[in-house]
């Protein structure tokens, strides 16, 4: 039989010196320690409150944990100094684990909110990693962990020549977590260094930043499972059954995330085009790596998925240049003066900024379109460069401007109107009335 697992540990050995007046040592050792990497943090005060661009992310990551690393760099050497005149140094000795508990857990809060975007439900999963390095610490220090991990251990299963325990698995998820918050670290990294790059294009741009995420996540994968004794090869069965769903019920996801990237690689679809499918007019705002969002004039999104992109036609009514045509009918009466009514609506259009002006082929102009029953219908077409900015509000101004003129001028916009003829009637019966 193995031999139980002593139940001993820093916090007995520290309620047993309780009555020392040797703790009361170690306590105004701990307050100097305090003391000085408070004074530490103040003096380097300076260099982490620093705007420079450079390492922006390990400065903000220091200044979370470097009190504990200062205080625990303290106790260490003040652990060692007290050796000299004090017997045993308990307190010291759990306070050591203490700060380094401190450390890892403001470290692993900070890493997620560096890798992942600041959104309401990361706040449960900084609790749940302070609570769970807080934990493993406070089982550490009471005793129990080697307990539990002896438990653990005779949790086990074989898979062919293979033995797995709860404790493996649970070690090789924390590994596989660690290593992914890595890899997603490097890939943010990656990805802000990319998006700098202004000489690129944007959509290879995103495509090489996802691209560089996906790569990082699976080395993650690979390196983290060995490291704690997971052949790889066992899990050869595993990958040929997530193939098989892959291949079935899992069709439409891998097709829309191969299609995002043929998307941000072809750049037919780009961010900011204005584009029309499956009768969804908008403009491009995010192209992930599922699904494209479109963004409507009116405020509402689409979610499109990224295959329909590949499979449908696709209007992108900016390709190759992002000129947009905006034409507004006015009818005058047959009456008018045609030609100053033509002068009123490109001044009109010349009192907008929005509208072009330096291209030839894309200056205003006013097409006589219909000799209509109430009047004549001219139609005003300019070109502009800014769609995203809105359409109806470049065509309400412009209302508002040819209105004014045309008023001024005395041009009249005809209302729906009918001309009726009366016969004269003959005969005695006329003779009558």
């Amino acid at each position: 039989m193995s031999n139980p697992i002593p139940f001993d540990n820093l916090l007995t050995r520290l309620i047993a010196d309780s009555q020392d007046i040797v703790l009361l040592w170690q306590l105004g050792v701990l307050a100097a320690c305090a003391l000085a990497a408070w004074g530490a943090m103040r003096l380097a005060r300076r260099y982490f409150d620093a705007s420079l661009p450079l390492w922006s992310a390990g400065r903000a990551g220091m200044r979370r944990v470097g009190f504990p690393l200062a205080m625990l760099l303290a106790v260490l050497l003040g652990r060692d100094i007290a050796h000299i005149w004090l017997a045993n140094t308990h307190l010291l000795n759990l306070a050591v684990p203490l700060l380094l508990a401190l450390a890892g857990v403001r470290l692993a809060v900070y890493a997620l909110r560096y890798v992942f975007e600041p959104r309401e439900s990361l706040r449960l999963w900084e609790r749940t990693a302070a609570w769970l390095i807080w934990g493993a610490f406070a089982l550490h220090i009471t005793g129990l962990l080697p307990r539990i991990h002896a438990a653990m251990e005779a949790l086990s299963f074989q898979s062919g020549s293979h033995r797995f325990s709860l404790w493996l698995l649970v070690q090789a998820a924390a590994v596989v977590v660690a290593a992914a918050i890595l890899a997603l670290a490097l890939a943010r990294i990656v990805e802000s260094r990319l998006m700098g790059v202004t000489q690129m294009n944007l959509s290879l741009r995103m495509a090489l930043s996802k691209a560089a995420r996906t790569v990082f996540l699976i080395l993650a994968v690979l390196v983290a499972l060995p490291a704690v004794g997971i052949d790889l090869t066992v899990l050869s069965v595993f990958g040929g059954a997530l193939g098989v769903g892959i291949g079935f019920g899992l069709q439409k996801v891998a097709s829309n995330y191969v299609s995002g990237f043929i998307i941000l690689l072809d750049r037919s679809v780009r961010i900011g085009d204005l584009v029309t499918v499956d009768n969804k007019y908008g403009e491009v705002s995010q192209i992930n790596t599922r699904y494209t969002l479109l963004k409507a004039p009116d405020g509402t999104e689409s979610i499109v998925p990224n295959e329909t992109l590949i499979t449908q036609t696709v209007v992108n009514h900016s390709l190759s240049k992002p000129n947009v045509r905006v034409a507004l009918s006015v009818q005058v009466s047959y009456d008018s003066d045609l030609e100053r009514a033509e002068a009123l609506m490109l001044e009109a259009a010349h009192s907008q900024s929005r509208v072009i002006f330096d291209d030839p082929g894309s200056l205003p102009r006013v097409y006589l379109k219909e000799f209509a029953d109430n009047g004549i219908l001219l139609e005003l077409a300019v070109w502009i460069r800014d769609p995203s900015e809105g359409q109806n509000n470049l065509r309400s101004d412009i209302n508002w401007a040819i209105w004014r003129l045309f008023r001024k001028a005395g041009i009249e916009i005809p209302f729906p109107q009918r001309v009726v003829h009366w016969a004269s009637s003959s005969g005695p019966d006329a003779e009558k009335h």
